[in-house]
């Protein structure tokens, strides 16, 4: 990656949350791509290299585990560089972020 930003792509349904952390990482040095929805983000991932995901549970239009698996499927490295976001405390959301083997905030 010498010579180029990081590049994070953000997937949340929220438009401020998704300006927020872009704000956040874009003053940490890295390069943010925001969606607001599954198909944009999955546009963006189609288009351009992504290094890392931060991606929603809970997106209007796609879960974020199918987000997340049809991203890695398409940049494997996303496997092991993605994080899910969530306000979603049941035992369902758990299952689906363990079963994706990725961190949560």
């Amino acid at each position: 990656m010498a010579g180029r930003l990081m590049h994070v792509l953000l997937v949340d349904d929220e438009p401020a949350i998704c300006k927020a952390i872009a704000i956040a990482l874009t003053r940490g040095g890295v390069r943010a791509s925001t969606a607001t929805s599954g198909e944009a983000g999955m546009a963006i991932v189609r288009s351009d290299r992504v290094d890392a995901l931060i991606v929603d549970l809970r997106i209007h239009d796609m879960r974020g585990d199918t987000f997340f698996e049809l991203a890695a499927g398409m940049q494997p490295h996303l496997k092991s560089r993605s994080i899910f976001t969530t306000g979603d405390i049941t035992e369902r959301a758990q299952e689906l972020i363990e079963a994706c083997n990725c961190p949560m905030l």
